[in-house]
């Protein structure tokens, strides 16, 4: 009571002291009460949209100063229905009354409304009038510029900050980042990462996220993978970000690794991983997986969106399944323009050019994608003149447009055309200058390609092993390695075009070198690289590193990809080891056509006909539908094992049932068919009465055949028609002339040979070659270069005379010298076959098989000697040549001497 006494008396003496200050303060009361409910009311209209009303209550108010939120209230609304001139007019009022609370919070808020409204140059005068700012102003500028294509205007704005003493948050890093990446300059990426740990961020799970997207598009993935690697926590943007990084770097396999790794753990997948792991599987058309991920798209709720849609679309086209991709399509109840565009792109990639036509017309709005996916179609499918029309039909273009376009021209063989449109280009990127270095490398003209790669104002990982492809395309290896050299760093797709060159130049051996160089430098191998080594362990016959290549697959854990199973199914065959190929194929989950033709030539080449046959069918009767090559492999087993019926009845079933119109190498399988039964005058009608001009191949089949079965009138004939149609090869002239030896007819040997010493032709040199502990060692005939000669020469001469008491017989028809008889016995005894097995028989174990390959036909001696030393010795010997495998044990060879 008495303190409530003491507080009356005082109001009581402060109204009559100052009755007029009295009166003021309770006609504020009054005014601020009013100014309240004004605000209230402005606020609840910004929030239903009435943003002009709420700009009307707002000039209609007091003088005096509003409260900071009603601004940030309806600068949020401008914000939201994207009202510039709005915008505006709420801060010529802010500049009015000049509101003292919070001027940097307000200032931010107008900064953001200027870049959200899309006027950056507002933005940026606001910024540069603001008395003060935080590190918020900072970010939002340069996140701002970043946004809208201005990525050196952002790093300039964050070194100035920096300058300034603000320090950077994770939201200013995570905004920076992606500017280095946007300028692909890991210097700066690397500078910014820095300092991210100096401010404490890098468990900042944004930021990270941020780094590994930087370091994939600056091209260093190991980077990228090791932030992730290294982070405490990730979201499912983590997953997806270095699941996104792997399939756009081209290693698609890893991309699908790491996708198991993130199902395993848990982590759920959202629309954009879904759609990055489809892409994946799209490059590898790899279907099983593809129909795999999409039933868990439709598990978890996604089959409706569309970037998934347009993935699955894109995935099932690249499968060579467009009756699902058109289904998927059908399905979408208003497809948007990129998955017209999708289903129109998988109609080109699959050649059915009509219903992408028919599709175009059908589109409500096309854009710059859908005529681009149109150009690329038509280029891709041989149609440039009318990819050149809708070109200039285009009512607007962009630079993928103008780089679609001289792609297209280029692979055409039009690189003057393309070389005018390149220097048309209103604005080039990266990307024009690699298509059009690429156009001249794959046309030929290398010294132009490489002139542009110099002028190149920029270039990034694309260009360096677009440049190593190009060399080796053009049998240019020396530079090549180069240029690889040369990289400021190499990725495995360099690694992977290296090795390829090696391998498609005939330097195998280099190719196996690289490929150790490649894993000591810790760089997994991808498929492709898989893909271009192990045919070269298949060439040759280097059964040992095959084997070890196999292993490494399987720890990289790509033994379910189809396709590079396929790879090692061929190694394991050409190796020699039909058995272990057979036992792969029977434990595949999924084959391709792909995979039961591989199977199908492997039998073929061990002269297993029966069972290349058998496994025809069995391909048939599954539904898998043969193709052409299907149907080389096929005829070529009937013709190994002298199987002509089943030849002539598959030939003629590819036409009637399969409707595949027989190729040149369908022709050659029928002569050489023919030719091996001793069916010569049959053969030569067959290739007189041939549809197509036949080649010098398919002669050669027929000429093979008159050496084999020494029919000289033939031969002769057979002889003229190859020196006219492949005047340099040395090949006819060396069968012909064996026709003569085994006739006896020495003059006309001699004439053969000064017709090839005028022509300028050098008969190629017999190699063979042979695997010992993962070392290949190469003899040619009468090699002493090796440094074990003594030995293998010491050990040849013992089994030889072993050989003469056990009845062999050196079958010198097959020296093509008119020397004496035991002269032509030496020159047997010292072909490379032999030097080659006598060298394995010394360096393996008693038991051990031999495995020997040759570059040339197997002499008819060597062969008849291997039986003999397989006998003696008691191991196997497996040769391989050309055309097919010679299994040779106890004495008996698995040709039965039909070869």
């Amino acid at each position: 009571m008495l303190q409530h006494s003491r507080n009356e008396k005082w109001k009581l003496k402060e109204l009559f002291v100052n009755p007029i200050s009295h009166f003021l303060s309770s006609a504020k009361t009054e005014v601020d009460a009013a100014n309240t409910v004004s605000i209230q009311h402005m606020k609840s209209l910004c929030k239903q949209g009435h943003l002009k009303e709420a700009i009307n209550i707002l000039y209609e108010s007091t003088d005096n100063p509003l409260y900071f939120s009603i601004y940030v209230s309806l600068l949020q609304s401008c914000i939201q229905q994207k009202s510039l001139s709005e915008g505006k007019i709420i801060h010529a009022h802010i500049m009015q009354n000049k509101p003292s609370m919070e001027e940097i919070a307000l200032g931010n808020t107008l900064v953001n409304m200027y870049v959200k409204c899309g006027s950056l140059v507002d933005a940026r005068r606001v910024f540069e009038q603001m008395p003060q700012r935080d590190v918020c102003s900072w970010t939002v500028m340069i996140a701002s510029y970043a946004r809208h294509g201005f990525p050196e205007e952002a790093l300039v704005l964050f070194h100035q900050m920096q300058r300034m003493g603000v320090q950077p948050n994770q939201f200013t890093f995570a905004s920076v980042l992606p500017v280095c990446a946007t300028l692909a300059s890991l210097q700066y990426g690397v500078e910014i990462h820095k300092e991210v740990l100096k401010g404490g961020f890098q468990s900042d799970v944004v930021v990270e996220n941020a780094l590994i997207d930087m370091y994939a598009k600056c091209g260093s993935m190991k980077k990228a993978r090791k932030v992730f690697d290294e982070m405490h926590q990730r979201d499912v943007v983590s997953w997806t970000t270095m699941i996104a990084a792997y399939e756009r770097y081209g290693s698609t396999e890893e991309a699908l690794t790491l996708f198991y790794q993130m199902q395993q753990i848990g982590a759920q997948p959202n629309h954009f991983t879904f759609a990055s792991v489809l892409s994946a599987c799209a490059d590898l058309a790899f279907l099983e997986k593809g129909m795999e991920i999409h039933e868990e798209i439709i598990k978890n709720g996604f089959q409706s969106d569309v970037v998934v849609a347009n993935a699955l679309v894109d995935m099932y086209a690249k499968c060579r399944r467009i009756d699902a991709a058109r289904h998927v399509f059908d399905r979408i109840s208003r497809p948007v323009v990129d998955t017209w565009t999708a289903m129109i792109a998988g109609y080109m990639q699959n050649g059915i050019v009509d219903e992408a036509r028919k599709l175009f017309k059908e589109m409500p709005q096309p854009n710059v994608l859908s005529w681009n996916a149109m150009i690329a179609g038509f280029s891709q499918n041989g149609l440039i003149d009318e990819a050149l029309k809708l070109f200039k039909e285009m009512p607007q273009r962009n630079v993928e447009s103008w780089n679609g376009m001289i792609a297209g021209l280029a692979q055409n063989g039009l690189v003057d055309d393309a070389l005018k449109l390149f220097k048309e280009i209103p604005q080039r990127n990266v990307v024009s200058w690699n298509g059009m270095v690429a156009g001249f490398a794959q046309n030929g003209f290398i010294d132009e390609a490489l002139n542009l790669f110099k002028e190149m104002p920029q270039r990034n990982m694309t260009s360096w092993n677009g440049m190593i492809a190009g060399f080796a395309q053009n049998g240019l290896v020396d530079e090549a390695v180069k240029v690889f050299d040369e990289m400021p760093q190499q990725n495995v797709v360099s690694w992977a075009a290296m090795i390829a060159g090696y391998a498609q130049n005939g330097h195998g051996e280099e190719a196996l070198k690289l490929f150790q160089r490649m894993q000591l430098a810790g760089v997994r191998p991808d498929l492709k690289t898989f893909a271009s080594i192990l045919p070269v362990c298949a060439n040759f016959a280097a059964l040992e590193q095959g084997m070890e290549i196999h292993e490494n697959i399987i720890r990289c854990g790509f033994q379910s990809y189809t396709t590079v199973m396929n790879a090692v199914i061929d190694m394991y065959a050409k190796c020699g080891n039909i058995k272990k190929a057979c036992e792969l194929f029977n434990k595949m989950n999924h084959r391709d056509v792909a995979s039961w033709t591989t199977m199908i030539a492997g039998y073929a080449i061990h002269g297993c006909g029966k069972e290349a046959l058998e496994l025809f069918e069995k391909m048939k009767h599954g539904g898998v539908k043969p193709d052409h090559i299907t149907f080389v492999r096929v005829l070529s087993a009937c013709s190994h094992a002298g199987l002509v019926d089943e030849g002539y009845q598959n030939f003629n079933c590819m036409k009637e049932y399969y409707n595949i119109t027989p190729t040149m190498d369908h022709y050659g399988c029928m002569v050489d068919l023919l030719g091996r039964a001793g069916r010569l005058e049959e053969a030569q009608n067959f290739i007189n009465n041939m549809p197509i001009k036949p080649d010098a191949v398919v002669w050669s089949c027929l000429l093979a055949a008159c050496r084999m079965h020494n029919n000289v009138e033939i031969g002769e004939c057979v002889a003229k028609h190859i020196f006219n149609l492949d005047p340099t090869n040395p090949a006819p002239f060396v069968l012909l002339s064996n026709i003569y030896a085994a006739a006896g007819r020495w003059g006309d040997i001699e004439k053969v040979r000064k017709l090839m010493k005028d022509r300028g032709i050098k008969k190629t040199p017999g190699c063979s070659w042979i695997e010992i502990k993962k070392q290949v060692h190469a003899f040619l005939v009468g090699d002493k270069s090796h440094p074990q000669t003594h030995k293998i020469y010491a050990e040849l001469k013992r089994l030889y005379q072993e050989m003469k008491v056990a009845g062999y017989v050196p079958e010198t028809k097959f020296v093509l010298n008119d020397v004496k008889e035991e002269e032509k016995e030496h020159i047997l005894l010292h072909h490379s076959e032999k030097l080659a097995i006598v060298f394995g028989l010394i360096n393996t174990p008693p038991g051990t098989t031999i495995r020997i390959i040759k570059n040339l036909r197997v002499c008819g001696d060597c062969h008849s000697a291997s039986k003999f030393i397989s006998k003696m010795v008691a191991r196997e010997i497996i040769l391989r040549d050309p055309n097919r495998y010679h299994h040779i044990k106890d004495g008996q060879c698995s040709c039965q001497d039909y070869w």
